[in-house]
């Protein structure tokens, strides 16, 4: 009996433990991102009257900021493996169950790319290339942001082009997708103040102005503070009203003013902050700032699903399982293991004490 009931406890104690890691580290994703659904574009949302594009002639573009893969000064080894895995688990189901024809990702792709070494910087793109793996199918398109290359003070020539070469295209370029001009902006650049790499940007967006659709970058155009955000994935409310440094958590003034009045866009979307936030800015021109999309910014992190046709676009947003939720459940399965633990001890406690009265029983009679 003894041997009978220490295999039905193993067997139950893998359960829980095995039940509760297949469902945190793998089942999670799809019941969360199976809530999700492209958006379908039913009346112009920035063109004129009704759109009469399909779902199918128009681009479905997933939309993510801010992964910030830790690098080797600052990155603890489990807080690595733990954020990543969770961010390639999301990406790879999200592929999977969304196939998106196109994935932006706007920006500090790295944590340490402003500082890493070669090698250390070779090993952080061999990971990136790992976790965001994905098939011909989909086009992905990467922005630098102030953690991969510096802020405006520390980015060099050296570090731009590094960037450049591993994701072998331009910083500030238009990806055209069904006839819809994306055009990404290397926003670190942008701080008019005639630095060599500042006049580089700045004579390239000159002359990509004509063909616009719909802005992407890694800086939100200047805004006092998120005060006016609102929903579940914007700032906490005790932050919402410190307010913003030009150059530092937004752009300039003028070097908004100067991209809205060249480009005109009628979306733009941004990352940086690692909240999410919708402003109208000169009442015409949307912006959306798109969360991080790691658990190590934010408990739930999202991204944007993009429905854009050379007429109209329309968004939705996903959210992913919360690092609380997964938290919860493994503490829970702690919790039943010291349960079943408890309770096996408390059952072969009297279980001996059981055998003890019987066999001193029969020696008495005896």
């Amino acid at each position: 009996i003894d041997v009978l009931v220490k295999w039905v406890v193993a067997v139950v104690l893998i359960g829980v433990v095995g039940g509760a890691f297949f469902f945190c580290e793998y089942l999670i994703y799809f019941p969360t991102i199976l809530k999700c659904a492209w958006p379908k574009i039913s009346h112009a949302r920035g063109g004129e009257g009704t759109d009469g594009h399909s779902v199918d002639s128009a681009v479905r573009a997933m939309v993510l900021s801010d992964t910030h893969l830790l690098g080797a000064v600052g990155g603890h080894w489990f807080d690595k493996l733990r954020r990543e895995w969770q961010m390639e688990r999301a990406f790879q189901t999200a592929l999977w169950l969304l196939r998106p024809e196109i994935v932006f990702i706007l920006g500090d792709i790295f944590d340490e790319g402003k500082w890493s070494s070669q090698k250390h910087w070779e090993d952080d793109v061999r990971r990136f290339h790992r976790m965001f793996r994905h098939s011909a199918d989909t086009e992905l398109v990467v922005l630098v942001g102030n953690h991969d290359i510096g802020f405006h003070y520390e980015m060099d020539w050296f570090k731009l082009q590094r960037f450049e070469k591993v994701f072998n295209a331009s910083s500030t370029r238009i990806v055209t997708k069904k006839g819809v001009n994306f055009l990404l902006v290397n926003s670190v650049a942008l701080h008019g103040d005639g630095c060599p790499i500042c006049q580089s940007v700045e004579k390239e967006l000159i002359k990509l102005s004509r063909d616009l659709n719909c802005s992407l970058q890694h800086y939100p155009l200047y805004r006092v503070s998120d005060a006016g955000c609102t929903g579940q994935d914007a700032a906490p409310p005790e932050e919402r009203h410190l307010l913003f440094r030009e150059k530092y958590d937004v752009l300039s003034k003028e070097a908004s003013q100067r991209l809205l009045q060249w480009f005109k866009p009628r979306l733009i979307l941004s990352g940086h902050t690692h909240s999410g936030c919708e402003v109208l800015h000169d009442n015409k021109y949307p912006e959306i700032s798109v969360p991080s999309f790691s658990w190590r910014n934010r408990n739930n992190p999202s991204f944007i699903l993009a429905t854009v046709s050379p007429s109209s676009y329309t968004l939705s947003k996903c959210f992913l399982p919360e690092e609380s939720t997964v938290i919860s459940v493994y503490c829970s399965a702690g919790a039943c293991l010291l349960l079943l633990f408890l309770a096996h001890c408390m059952w072969m406690k009297g279980l001996l004490q059981c055998l003890s009265l019987c066999l001193l029983g029969k020696h008495k009679s005896l």
